[in-house]
């Protein structure tokens, strides 16, 4: 990642990803959470 943080969208996808993982929530929920977090990221960072 180019030497820069993770913003609390990259943060929060993060971890819910880690509890759909486990079973704990649901991975559709999770998955949508990282593609926002993910088109954030793009303007940012410039990815």
């Amino acid at each position: 990642m180019s030497g820069k943080l993770p913003s609390d969208k990259q943060k929060a996808a993060r971890k819910q990803q880690s509890l759909a993982d486990r079973g704990q929530v649901s991975k559709s929920a999770a998955s949508e959470l990282q593609s926002d977090a993910d088109s954030a990221a793009v303007p940012k960072h410039g990815l």
